[in-house]
């Protein structure tokens, strides 16, 4: 038989903590709270007494909706915070619990426990009741607590928890937090927080900024607007504790918001907003990571939590919106211990300091979900990053990479799809022929270590439009000017620009395929300006440039897709990115794979 923690109830019914305590649940209610949600109140016992002062935190409202707390079921309570309410009674909030046997396995009740006065809170010892009146007495506090259990809690007063600087009010969880409290004060961290952002519309203009807090509860979305935007954006640091007191709640809008709870918190001209040096006890962060070989089971523009190695990184680089405003984005691929690696994409400020370069252990909180090449991830500007978060997760995953997750070729959930994220779909030439590669409704990516066997000279260079964002070929007028038709304007200069043709070759097959400029620069090891002026001026060095080309072997990146021309169909490979070979990595690749056959 199970042997519950005897004596628990006891000491949660005076605000003791009893974390980690084994009980039994006896019955479990449905509360209506109106138009908030919905919320379960829990009676529990331990063998000796039964409790009913126990409610379930909304994030745990799907154990109870999907029958997983069940009369009878034996549980461990491993985290908790008790409340007082106006009556004086003490409310556990249930944070964490696990079901260790369920209810099919329980032969009923265990033990003959009697309930025990909610709040009770011990005293001098009163008279010592007839033996032959205990068995009523007792029979009638069992009723009295099992009507007791169908009433409502009412509105929660702040837990028994730290003064705030005032000492006016307590210290609450923000799980506790609902729109019927006005008296409260939270204790909570800043997790992220929003530029200023600005509208103008017919009913005026306006600003406002956002920020995520959180302390060992859970964790709120916080917006402040106008007035609360000069009086607190300037004093929130990330990262930094803080005590909130006095603002409005309501039901949170999921549209704009992955932050896990039912309500979401406005700053009003009553807000206060106190920073508090007392802060080694609150979280850092809240995540509930998914793993990245999970998330080709995610839903398109579902929001996850994601922790992994940065393997590689892409420059930053910038775009135009519809709009018309200029954006920085970066594009970087994580790793975790699946082997699997994905897609994410920065934007804005964390594009452009972002760095890469000792691949470090980032996590991201709130990341969107694309379907864009398979799985992709957008870091968008409601979510939250770390660089080396001090928190288990990361320190399990750099151990982990550098012990033998730097070795691991690891399969892109970006690329799983035909995308053309990832630099790890590694290929031979005779695989991209034999998979037919490039014969679906989408294009292939695949990278692959040829050498070049032979490169045209014969019109690799043309003169492009010298406008920055155009490269379109321009048309000599014989009269000093070129003609661009893109742009409609004639211009008395052009810029060269690159387009080789090369053929490339494995130990297995070879393949042509098309350079575009920066790719063609890498190879020839010259860029087309300087190309352009050795072709008018003197042939023989230029030849030399093609000469000393062939045969390099480099790390290619391609685009393959069946395109036809004629009713003629081929396959088209096109050059997306040349590097040099890091020959310390390919060696452990190779190594890799050499066992993978020898097991076989």
């Amino acid at each position: 038989m199970t042997r519950l923690s005897e004596g628990a109830i006891e000491a949660l019914s005076i605000g003791n903590s009893a974390n980690d305590a084994v009980l039994q649940l006896v019955n479990i209610r449905k509360i209506d709270s109106g138009s908030g949600p919905t919320r379960f109140r829990v009676m529990m016992s331990d063998g000796l007494h039964t409790l009913s002062s126990f409610m379930l935190s909304t994030q745990l409202n799907f154990m109870a909706e999907k029958n997983l707390l069940v009369p009878n079921c034996v549980c461990i309570l491993k985290k908790h915070v008790t409340n007082i309410l106006k009556d004086k009674r003490r409310v556990v909030i249930i944070l964490e619990i696990e079901v260790i046997k369920p209810a099919e396995e329980v032969a009923g009740r265990i033990g003959d426990p009697t309930p025990l006065a909610e709040g009770l809170i011990k005293g001098p010892q009163s008279a010592p009741v007839p033996e032959n009146r205990q068995p009523l007495l007792q029979q009638q506090n069992r009723n009295e607590a099992h009507k007791s259990f169908g009433r409502d809690f009412g509105k929660k007063t702040p837990s028994a928890m730290p003064s705030t600087p005032g000492g006016s009010s307590k210290v609450v969880p923000i799980a506790s937090l609902n729109p019927y409290q006005s008296k409260w004060t939270i204790r909570a961290r800043v997790t992220n927080k929003s530029s200023i952002r600005t509208w103008s519309n017919s009913r005026g203009d306006g600003k406002l900024f956002s920020m995520e807090i959180v302390d060992e509860s859970g964790e709120i979305r916080v917006t402040g607007f106008n007035q609360e935007v000069d009086k607190f954006f300037s004093l929130v640091e990330v990262g930094k504790v803080y005590y909130i007191s006095k603002g409005s709640l309501k039901i949170a809008n999921k549209q704009y918001t992955s932050v896990k709870n039912d309500y979401e918190m406005t700053l009003n001209g009553e807000s206060s907003i106190i920073p508090c040096e007392d802060d080694c006890d609150v979280p850092v962060i809240q995540c509930d990571f998914v793993s990245i070989g999970d998330l080709e089971n995610r839903e398109k523009d579902s929001i996850v939590d994601v922790i992994g190695v940065c393997r590689s990184v892409d420059e930053v680089t910038r775009l135009t919106t519809k709009s018309n405003k200029e954006v920085s984005k970066r594009t970087l691929n994580l790793m975790d211990m699946s082997g699997k690696l994905v897609t994410v994409t920065l934007w804005g400020e964390e594009a452009e300091k972002f760095d890469g370069s000792t691949q470090p252990i980032v996590a991201i909180k709130g990341a969107k979900v694309s379907d864009f090449g398979g799985r992709s991830l957008s870091a968008s500007f409601s979510s939250s990053m770390m660089i080396n978060p001090d928190i288990p997760e990361a320190y399990k995953l750099r151990g982990w990479y550098d012990k033998e997750g730097h070795a691991m070729d690891g399969q892109s959930v970006t690329e799983a799809k035909g995308g053309g994220g990832g630099l790890t779909n590694w290929k031979t030439l005779s695989d991209v022929k034999t998979e037919h590669l490039g014969h679906g409704d989408k294009a292939d990516y695949y990278t692959c270590i040829a050498t070049i066997v032979y490169l045209k000279k014969e019109n690799c260079l043309y003169q492009a439009c010298p406008s920055q964002d155009c490269n379109k070929k321009v048309v000599d007028q014989h009269n000093g000017m070129f003609r661009c038709e893109k742009c409609d304007k004639e211009f008395p200069n052009f810029k060269y620009r690159l387009i080789l043709s090369a053929n490339v070759a494995d130990y297995a097959d070879n393949q042509w395929v098309t350079c575009f400029q920066e790719s063609a620069e890498a190879i020839l090891g010259q860029n087309a300006a300087y190309l352009g002026q050795l072709k008018d001026s003197n042939e023989g060095a230029f030849d030399e440039i093609f000469q000393q080309a062939n045969f390099n072997t480099f790390v290619f990146r391609s685009r393959v897709k069946l395109e036809t021309y004629n009713d003629e169909s081929r396959i088209k490979a096109t050059v997306m990115d040349v590097k040099p070979i890091d020959h310390k990595d390919y060696s452990k690749r190779l190594i890799i794979n050499i066992r993978k056959l020898a097991a076989q």
